[in-house]
């Protein structure tokens, strides 16, 4: 599907007086598609609305909470490729947490209002969906991996972010983040007491993609710490708690 910038533009090129012919060179498109617009009208029909991408001027993002959580799923472990004649999303999920597959597929649907694929590989479950528009949505897209490039958050999306922080950390926590509990050795009273402490920790090789972890965990209260150069720890027993709360068990 053409942006709906570009129908528009060719049926504004076919009432200037230009012909199929010239509006499908200067366009790129085919000739069929133009005279379906002249013919039918560039506005989506009815049916076609859910599937619409309100980035390309028409629709709108009906499911911000399911968006706030799959974009933390795409930050962690997705990526976006050219696939024939349009693009892949591609989310890799562990085979042994079915949870967050069904949650993967099910924030997916949310947002693209259509059924999703999984491909099933040794140890790893890629749930994938196919549509022109995931780089206008996942604008973070681009060649190469995610943390040697520089990402930034258009307006728009650090919006939903603000309004739906616990999803976003569901989706990054549930994803490159992992849930595990430490232990220490204490003398008390002359004896040597055992001392177990839950921690979360999110990692990830993108500063960018820390930074805005860090923020979400700002915005619902949660102290976090940084462990190293690229893991933020969540380690107090109110912030774990808080944090289990929000985000639920990772399996």
């Amino acid at each position: 599907m053409h942006p709906y910038r570009v129908r528009r533009l060719a049926l504004d090129l076919l009432s200037s007086g230009c012909s199929l012919s010239t509006v499908s060179a200067e366009l790129g498109v085919s000739r069929s598609a133009i005279r379906e617009w002249r013919d039918r009208g560039v506005d989506p029909r009815p049916s076609a609305l859910p599937t619409a991408c309100f980035i390309c001027g028409v629709g709108g993002l009906g499911a911000p909470s399911a968006y706030a959580a799959l974009l933390g799923f795409y930050l962690g472990v997705g990526c976006i490729s050219v696939a024939a004649r349009t693009f892949v999303l591609r989310v890799s999920c562990d085979a042994k947490q079915p949870a967050i597959i069904h949650d993967v597929s099910h924030v997916i649907e949310q947002v693209r209002h259509r059924p999703v694929g999984h491909v099933v590989a040794p140890g790893c479950v890629v749930v994938q969906s196919y549509w022109n528009h995931w780089p206008c949505l996942l604008p973070q897209h681009g060649p190469g991996p995610k943390h040697r490039r520089t990402l930034e958050l258009p307006v728009w999306q650090r919006e939903i972010i603000e309004m739906h922080p616990a999803d976003f950390l569901r989706g990054l926590f549930h994803s490159d983040g992992s849930r595990f509990t430490n232990w220490t050795v204490r003398p008390v009273a002359g004896t040597l007491k055992r001392y177990d402490y839950p921690r979360w920790q999110f990692t990830n090789n993108s500063a960018e993609i820390r930074t805005w972890c860090c923020e979400a965990l700002d915005l619902v209260g949660v102290p976090w710490r940084q462990s190293n150069w690229k893991t933020i720890s969540v380690s107090t027993r109110g912030g774990v708690a808080t944090l289990d709360k929000l985000i639920g068990p990772k399996r």
